[in-house]
Formats: structure tokens, C-alpha cells, sequence
């Protein structure tokens, strides 16, 4: 399997916000039509014949002679004036949520990529049960956006903390995808987004004919290489490390010695299917080292579940076609017996884009249900729904089972304000929430918030993931979208605030998801540590902090300051020195 290289792709001057404007020309009303027209039957082509050569493997991109290098570099400029063209005349104006002066604000604003550096541990010593990596992935755009840019768009890029004798090492890395290839090749972004490239008709029509013409002169190819960005998580998958977007497959990363971070492409699990992606959250057993995981389509079977061994092998799908429209699955659940879906208000309909909306709608008449069914079923007949009005799940935080079985317990945070997630997503609010279910009955038994301030990115101790366990870490999220604490949560409480611990950042500070280390896997479920990344606004700096996960106060015990700034972002997970050493990969 080879590395990435990207050394024969030309270079291109980037692009500036103040570049873009405002005026609007409805008379291209008659080319956008014509064109669409124009190009439709030979990108149906194109697809059908691609999808027959199809092998999702290690993206192999070779170098182009000199003349193919030219005729490339002014297709690209063409493309690009398009492109520029569609931002100032045809789209609507901004709103909010694909401004992107609005949505890379403060602490979201991309940062470059930083090789290993050392660090100075500035307060408390780093234990001894840290000695390996943090890595936490989250969107970085490569390039300053001329046009709509939602935060969901942005590129993969990979922060990792390397601990050894208590002495760090820190690094950051863009995740090398097909997408962050092509387009620093080009220098500037051209892939669309089902979240920000449709904004009014005019530009929505005009963006599928620029996106059209950019695969039949073969600028790009989405069918065989994937479009996927790798921002949202990073996942240890049968002794492979990943980094994972649900629009596509996952990627292989590697750690080097020195702390470096190598991406090894994209990966398949050797299924050789077509068309595949997969959820940013799959779940590991981490007694038999199997992974569940499952992907959504716009077409049905709209949700398909599967598993992949221990060997790193994928299973055969199980196709769910009770599932009438497109939801947006973000997240499940998994016990020892049984897996949870939440088919939510969140949906896909491609339909939109006709209407020069985003293909991601709200569903407001819909009735949000949970789906419940034997996680080694293979007929969608051993699967069974509930109605749980309001019931918009953000994430798993865990799921178990009690009562021998007959009870199933789902903790996730859930949405509050669905809406607010397409339209104001700096604005939107989630809350942890319990909820339990009667296998017998099949119904909902009860349903009780955990607290009532604003929490989600909220973790476990991972050793009991999928078991019942008693406490839980949450980030406390204010707003507009910005994590000033983190709080310590008692599951075994029977109350509407389950909080026991907490610690509020300074002024100014933004931090991230937390994540559980233990500090022995035979002691207590909540004797280990909180890490997190955390960055102060008003002196520039961000560090890595270490809590100690019993302290009433979370008390910091270890603070590292990093070589670079940390932009808010999304999933993390932590590797010991053991589990680096047993990380392996094709040859």
C-alpha cells in the first residue's frame, strides 16, 4: 500500500474572501438551463461506466506529462473564473451558517500544518499512564473559501500529542484524502458540498454544470477516489488506525517514531464494493474486537448496517428498507445484544437541490423513532421501531443492558432545537438525556434529562463501552458554539442534574471534546484522566490539558503548551505506547 505523494501536482495562486461579491445577473438563467441539459446524459455515462470499474483501494494518482500539465492548468483557471462568477452574480446572500466570515470565527479559523515539535510542560507532570498519542481530528479548510462554506465542509487535519517519559512532542497533519489532493494540486477548493453549494436555484443549477464538466474533463473523479473529507473522528479498527467521515470511506493513518503523521490511503476493509462509506462512529467491541458500523443512502435501502471482524475483514450487508425517507444518522448505539438507530428529523432529499436548496432539511411533521434490532441479525425482519417525539439524537454516549436483557438504557445528547443545526448551528443546544426501553413491550418505559445546562462531545471510560457504567464526561458548550468547561456526570443518580464534578475555564478560552484515559484498567471505572486540548484567545496560546478525572474540582494536574494553535474541532482518541506498537498495516 503506498503513501500519498503529491510533489508532480502544480501549484495555483490562492483566492481572497474580498474577491467575492454581490451583484446579481438573472439573464444566465438560459446558459445554466442549457448546459445542465447539455451535460446530463454524458455524466450519466460517465457514472454507469466508472461504476463498472470500480475498486475501492489505495487512490494511486500518477504524474502527467508537461502538455496534459498545461491543458490541466487552463481547464482549472476556466473552472475557477466560473466559479468566481457563480459566488458574485448568482447565489443568494450568505447566511449565517455558510458565511464564511461567520462560521471561521475566532478559534475555528484555519491554522497550517505543524511537523513534530517539541513541548514545554509549563504546570503539574504528565503520568505515566499518558505515555503514547492523542490525536483529535476536526475540519481545517486548506483554503480560504471565495464562496458558501459550511463548518462541516472543511478538510481533515489530524492534532496529535506524542507522550514519552513524561516529555511531549506535538504535531499537525492535514488527512491526505483524494479531496485535500486534488485540490492543493489545483490551489483552490472545487468539490461541492451537500451542505453549502446549493444557495437559490441560479447557483444550485449553476454548481451541478461547473461540477459536471470538472468530471468529464476528468479534473476530479468522486466515483472511483471518494469525496470525503476524514474530519470528524479517529477509530482504531482492527489494529489499524483511521480517520473517519461519514460521507466516505476511512482513511489509514500512520504514527511515525519521531511523531509524525503519515496518511496511508483509503481503505475498504477488502470488500471490493462500489460506492461505499461508512459512519464517522463506528463501535468496537473491546472484548472480541469486531466493529459495527453502518452508512445511509438517498436511495433505498436507505440504512445499511454491517460488521467488520477482528481480521479487518467486512462482513455482508444487512439493508434496512423500513426506513421510507433518508435520515441524516450521525450516531448509534450498541449492547451486547443489540443495536439502536435513531431515525431522526434530519433529512436527505435531493429533490431540494431543484428547488436551489441544500439536499439537508429539517422535517418538522415527522415523528423521530428508534430502531431496535439483534446486532448479528441478517433479516431487517428481526428489527423493530418506537416513536420518541423529540427524540434527535447528536451522539451515543453509551447504551447497556439490564434486567437480564429486558430493559435496554441509551444515553445520548439530543437536540433541542433541530432546526437551529442546518440554519444556526452556533446556535443550536443539546442536552444529555437517559431514555429506557422494554424488549418485551417494545416501547419506551421512561425518559429523563441528565442536567439542564448545555452538553454534548460527552465520553466514557472506554473499557465500558457497550456495558453499563456509571459515570460520563461532557463538554459544556455556551453560545454561539464555543466549550468553556467540562463537567464529571453520575449515571446511578435518579435526578435531572447528575453533574458531581466540574471545571470552567478562564476567561477567553475555548477548549474541545474530552477524552477518558484510565490510569489502571483494574481500578475504578472513574480513576484515569480527562484530556483536551484548550485555547486562550486573549494570549494566543493553546495547550494540552490533563484532569484527574476523581477530583471534585477535575483538577488539572498537567498542562502542556503547544508550538501551535488548536482550532475547535470534533473527535479524539488516545493510543497507548502498547497499542502503537501493535499497530499493523499492509505492505
Amino acid at each position: 500500500m503506498e503513501v500519498l505523494s503529491s510533489s508532480f501536482l502544480p501549484k495555483f495562486p490562492d483566492c481572497n474572501l474580498s474577491s467575492v461579491g454581490t451583484q446579481k445577473n438573472p439573464q444566465t438563467k438560459i446558459i445554466v438551463i442549457y448546459s445542465f441539459t447539455k451535460f446530463h446524459e454524458p455524466i450519466m455515462k460517465l457514472i454507469s461506466n466508472s461504476a463498472e470499474r470500480t475498486k475501492y483501494k489505495t487512490m494511486h494518482i500518477h504524474p502527467t506529462s508537461e502538455n496534459k500539465r498545461e491543458k490541466q492548468m487552463l481547464l482549472a483557471n476556466i473552472f475557477k473564473s466560473v466559479d468566481d462568477f457563480i459566488s458574485s452574480y448568482l447565489d443568494l446572500p450568505l447566511s449565517p451558517s455558510i458565511d464564511p466570515k461567520h462560521v471561521l470565527f475566532g478559534n475555528f479559523s484555519p491554522v497550517d500544518e505543524l511537523p513534530p515539535t517539541p513541548c514545554q510542560v509549563v504546570e503539574g507532570s504528565l503520568p505515566s499512564c499518558l505515555d503514547g498519542v492523542y490525536l483529535r481530528n476536526g475540519p481545517n479548510t486548506q483554503f480560504i473559501p471565495r464562496g458558501p462554506y459550511h463548518l462541516f465542509d472543511g478538510d481533515g487535519m489530524l492534532h496529535m500529542i506524542k507522550i514519552s517519559n513524561g516529555k511531549a512532542t506535538f504535531c499537525s497533519r492535514y488527512v491526505k484524502t483524494y479531496k485535500y489532493m486534488v485540490e492543493r494540486g489545483i490551489g483552490h477548493s472545487i468539490f461541492p458540498s451537500i451542505f453549502s453549494s446549493f444557495n437559490g436555484l441560479m447557483a444550485s443549477m449553476a454548481r451541478v454544470v461547473l461540477s459536471v464538466a470538472r468530471v468529464l474533463t476528468r479534473q476530479f473523479n468522486p466515483v472511483i477516489n471518494g469525496f470525503g473529507t476524514a474530519n470528524t473522528s479517529v477509530a482504531l479498527i482492527s489494529g489499524k488506525l483511521y480517520a473517519l467521515g461519514e460521507s466516505d470511506l476511512p482513511y489509514e493513518i500512520e504514527v511515525t517514531s519521531d511523531g509524525d503523521i503519515i496518511t496511508i490511503g483509503r481503505h475498504d476493509f477488502y470488500s471490493g464494493e462500489p460506492y461505499m462509506s461508512m459512519t464517522a462512529h463506528p463501535k468496537i467491541d473491546p472484548d472480541t474486537g469486531e466493529t459495527f458500523a453502518f452508512r445511509f443512502h438517498v436511495v433505498p435501502p436507505r440504512l445499511t448496517f454491517f460488521r467488520i471482524g477482528s481480521d479487518g475483514r467486512k462482513g455482508p450487508d444487512m439493508p434496512v428498507f423500513s426506513m421510507k425517507s433518508t435520515a441524516l444518522i450521525h450516531d448509534f448505539a450498541v449492547t451486547k445484544n443489540y443495536i439502536i438507530f435513531n431515525d431522526g428529523q434530519m433529512m436527505i432529499s435531493p429533490l431540494e437541490i431543484l428547488r436551489g436548496r441544500s439536499p439537508v432539511k429539517v422535517d418538522s411533521v415527522k415523528v423521530p423513532r428508534l430502531g431496535v434490532m439483534d446486532r448479528y441479525a441478517t433479516d431487517e425482519n428481526e428489527m423493530w421501531w418506537i416513536d420518541v417525539p423529540g427524540f434527535n439524537m447528536s451522539h451515543a454516549v453509551n447504551a447497556w443492558e439490564e434486567d437480564d436483557g429486558e430493559t435496554l438504557v441509551l444515553v445520548a445528547s439530543i437536540f433541542s432545537s433541530v432546526e437551529l443545526v442546518l440554519d444556526r448551528l452556533d446556535l443550536a443546544q443539546s442536552k444529555l438525556e437517559e431514555i429506557r426501553i422494554s424488549v418485551t413491550d417494545k416501547k419506551v418505559v421512561t425518559r429523563h434529562p441528565l442536567s439542564t445546562k448545555v452538553l454534548d462531545m460527552a465520553v466514557i471510560n472506554p473499557a465500558y463501552a457497550g456495558k453499563k457504567n456509571r459515570y460520563a464526561y461532557a463538554a459544556v458548550v455556551a453560545t454561539p458554539m464555543t466549550i468553556v468547561g467540562v463537567v464529571k456526570l453520575d449515571l446511578s443518580l435518579s435526578s435531572d442534574d447528575c453533574i458531581v464534578a466540574s471545571r470552567i475555564y478562564e476567561p477567553g478560552c475555548t477548549g474541545n471534546e474530552p477524552f477518558f484515559v484510565p490510569n489502571n484498567p483494574a481500578a475504578d471505572e472513574d480513576d484515569g484522566f480527562l484530556v483536551t486540548y484548550v485555547h486562550d484567545e486573549k494570549t494566543q496560546e493553546s495547550k494540552f490539558l490533563v484532569m484527574d478525572a476523581k477530583s471534585p474540582t477535575l483538577e488539572i494536574v498537567a498542562a502542556v503548551k503547544l508550538p501551535g494553535r488548536v482550532p475547535t474541532g470534533f473527535h479524539g482518541l488516545f493510543l497507548s505506547q502498547s497499542h502503537l506498537e501493535k499497530l499493523c498495516r499492509d505492505d
